[in-house]
């Protein structure tokens, strides 16, 4: 069979995944925290028709003669840049000015690693305890869920995560409760688990890099975190128009291998006519 006929396929199988990390991109342009992920691809092995020959005094050198198998997806990369900041003047709305990520956990109790989330999307539940839309408890740098006292009816964030608590006369009291930020080494390397959140992994951080809201605050110079700005939102960081190039460029991409696909078929009929 024709090599350009697979070549052709693993074309279309390539720009076809394009496209469906494209979709999830414009699907999710809306999606508090989200970031784009982009596909990048490499050529498959090669088939050598004849070798290198080295130069000598008599005879230059001849370049080997290697003839493309086609292309994979060689990777797929989820773009960690900031998204744009919406104002929406609620308190327990949440965004992180710089990196970082906040720490939530589906449960007050449960041990190990918890789960990283860029959303902000906060409110309080009956107990008063800051939680996600989902439910989970959003952690505090003693790895406790955010709780605030019945005493408590006023209160704002700090910049470094700090509850500051606002009595009836207007003062206000520190509480010593902050809201955890962990940095994350490899961001790149985290793993997507749906619902706005992300679980670490050996290639986001080494053993010893292991996250722990004890050591996790936010605005900390030494650590590279982020400040937390109350009363924001971080948008998704899709960019439509680059999206919708990235679109065309892909549709194009599979239109012309399916017209390989449809060339290699009529020379091989010409093949198959060729007995008549």
């Amino acid at each position: 069979m024709l090599r350009s006929l697979y070549s052709g396929v693993s074309g279309m199988r390539g720009f076809q995944t394009k496209l469906d990390v494209i979709g999830n991109n414009i699907a999710n342009v809306n999606t508090y925290g989200f970031k784009s992920s982009r596909v990048a691809f490499k050529d498959i092995m090669s088939q050598k028709i004849s070798g290198v020959t080295a130069p000598t005094d008599d005879v230059g050198g001849i370049n080997a003669k290697q003839i493309g198998l086609g292309v994979t997806v060689g990777a797929i990369d989820t773009l960690h840049t900031p998204g744009s900041a919406q104002t929406t003047n609620k308190i327990t709305d949440l965004r992180i000015d710089g990196d970082g990520f906040f720490l939530v956990s589906p449960s007050a109790e449960e041990a190990g690693q918890p789960l990283l989330t860029r959303a902000g999307n906060f409110d309080l539940d009956a107990q008063r305890r800051l939680v996600t839309a989902d439910g989970m408890f959003v952690l505090s740098t003693g790895g406790a869920p955010v709780a605030l006292e019945e005493t408590v009816t006023a209160f704002s964030i700090s910049q470094s995560g700090e509850i500051i608590a606002i009595g009836a006369d207007g003062a206000s009291t520190p509480t010593n409760t902050f809201i955890a930020v962990a940095k994350v080494t490899n961001p790149g390397g985290l793993e997507k688990v749906g619902g706005n959140l992300y679980r670490t992994t050996p290639n986001s951080n080494t053993e010893a890099e292991a996250i722990e809201p004890e050591t996790s605050q936010a605005n900390n110079p030494v650590t590279g975190t982020g400040a937390i700005i109350s009363g924001q939102l971080e948008m998704s960081n899709v960019d439509l128009t680059s999206e919708f190039t990235e679109m065309i460029i892909a549709q194009r991409g599979f239109q012309s291998n399916s017209r390989i696909i449809t060339t290699s078929d009529e020379v091989l009929q010409e093949v198959v006519n060729l007995k008549r």
